[in-house]
């Protein structure tokens, strides 16, 4: 995903030294990256993403989804401080009702972010929907789309919470 998020970006050739010799390869150019995962769920895809883009930035936006009302509460956002240059990629793994990304995303651009994309591994078509009315100048990018959301604003097949699992709370 990192690299078809990243494919429409310009390159440049460099070289480099491999253990038996030298190569020629591609780095990207002139566009400084950022990503900015939703914690805590996106954490977990951050060093995966930095292992194929090491020089991008990581900021962070601190939301949790209220268990009765299923809206976002912000409780901490930190950026690069030259975040109106970069392009920022927003990650989180789940994109359920979309509350959560576009209070990320708006509390991003507030802060003075111009280009934002969105990296999600499992999405539902409500949540889909809902950022793209919100944000239709955000690229959405999915690994899968399911079903669609149930009583609890949970993705149906979906993983569950992903925060719990990748952590192993409850």
């Amino acid at each position: 995903m990192a690299f078809e998020i990243t494919r429409d970006l310009s390159t440049q050739d460099v070289t480099i030294e491999t253990p038996v010799g030298e190569a020629t390869s591609k780095k990207i150019a002139g566009k400084k990256l950022g990503l900015v995962p939703i914690l805590r769920a996106g954490l977990g895809m951050v060093d995966g993403i930095l292992r194929m883009i090491p020089a991008a930035k990581v900021g962070h936006v601190g939301l949790y989804r209220d268990p009765e009302t299923l809206k976002p509460v912000e409780y901490y956002v930190k950026l690069p401080k030259d975040v109106h240059e970069r392009e920022l990629i927003v990650i989180d793994p789940m994109l359920a009702t979309g509350g959560s990304a576009i209070d990320a995303i708006t509390s991003i651009k507030k802060r003075g972010a111009t280009s934002i994309k969105l990296m999600c591994l499992v999405a539902a078509p409500e949540g889909v929907a809902a950022v793209q009315m919100a944000h239709p100048d955000v690229d959405i990018f999915l690994a899968a789309m399911d079903e669609k959301l149930n009583e609890k604003g949970y993705i149906v097949p979906g993983l569950g919470d992903a925060g719990d699992r990748l952590f192993g709370t409850k």
